[in-house]
C-alpha cells in the first residue's frame, strides 16, 4: 500500500444506507484525514478537495464523504443536526477502522464550518483513535456540552475577516483542556476564498499533523 497511490470512489455501507466517498491514499502515507463537511456540503466541496490534494503532496491519504444521503439532505434541518452528523462521522471512521486497506494508518479528522461541531464530538466518542483535529472556518462552539472532554491535540483555524467565528473559536478554546491552537490566517473571509488562503489552511493543517498525529 505505502508504495503506491491511488484515488477511489468508494461507497461506504452504515447500517442500512449507503454513504458515496473519494479515497485518496498517498504514497508512503503518514495518515488518513477524514473530513467532515460544513452544512450543505459533500465529498464535492471544491475547497475540501482542493486541501485534500495538497494534503496528498505531503504524503496523507484523506477521506471525503457525503455524510447525508441524497435524501436525507432534502430535508434542511439534518444539516445541522449536530448529533446525528456526529454519529453518522463516527460510524464511518469505525468502518475505516474495519477496512483492510487504510485499517493502518493512524486518523485525523478535518471538519469545516458547522462539521468540526461533529468532529470535536466525534473524537470524544472515539477518544485515542483519533490522534489530531483540525478545524477550518469551524462552529466548535456548536460542540460546547463536550469540548471539556476532547483530548485530540486541536487546531482552530479561522479568517482574519471572520470577526464572529473568531470569536466563537476563542470562547470554544476556553473551554477545551487538551492542546488547543488558534491562527488566524489574515484577510481572509468564512470561506477562506482568498487567493493564497486554501494554501495557507493547507499548510497549517500539515505543520499540526506532522506534530501530532504521525507515528515516531
Amino acid at each position: 500500500m505505502n508504495n503506491y497511490e491511488t484515488y477511489q470512489e468508494i461507497e461506504i455501507n452504515i447500517d442500512s444506507i449507503k454513504l458515496k466517498g473519494n479515497l485518496r491514499i498517498a504514497k508512503n502515507s503518514k495518515g488518513l484525514i477524514i473530513f467532515s463537511h460544513g452544512s450543505g456540503s459533500s465529498r464535492l466541496s471544491t475547497r475540501n478537495n482542493y486541501v485534500a490534494n495538497l494534503l496528498r503532496e505531503s504524503a496523507y491519504s484523506s477521506l471525503l464523504f457525503d455524510l447525508l444521503t441524497p435524501e436525507e439532505d432534502v430535508i434542511y434541518e439534518n444539516r445541522f443536526n449536530i448529533e446525528m452528523l456526529t454519529k453518522r462521522l463516527v460510524k464511518v471512521t469505525q468502518w475505516v477502522c474495519q477496512n483492510e486497506e487504510i485499517s493502518k494508518m493512524p486518523i485525523g479528522y478535518f471538519g469545516a464550518s458547522t462539521g468540526a461541531a461533529s468532529a470535536l464530538g466525534a473524537s470524544v466518542y472515539l477518544k485515542d483513535k483519533i490522534k489530531a483535529l483540525v478545524s477550518r472556518g469551524g462552529r466548535p462552539d456548536l460542540a460546547m456540552s463536550v469540548l471539556d472532554t476532547v483530548v485530540a491535540p486541536t487546531l482552530l483555524i479561522v479568517g482574519g475577516k471572520d470577526y464572529q467565528v473568531i470569536e466563537l473559536n476563542k470562547l470554544a478554546q476556553s473551554k477545551m483542556k487538551c492542546i488547543c491552537e488558534i491562527k488566524i490566517v489574515e484577510r481572509a473571509t468564512h470561506l477562506f476564498s482568498e487567493s493564497g488562503a486554501l494554501d495557507n489552511v493547507a499548510a497549517l493543517a500539515i505543520k499540526w499533523f506532522d506534530k501530532y498525529l504521525t507515528i515516531k
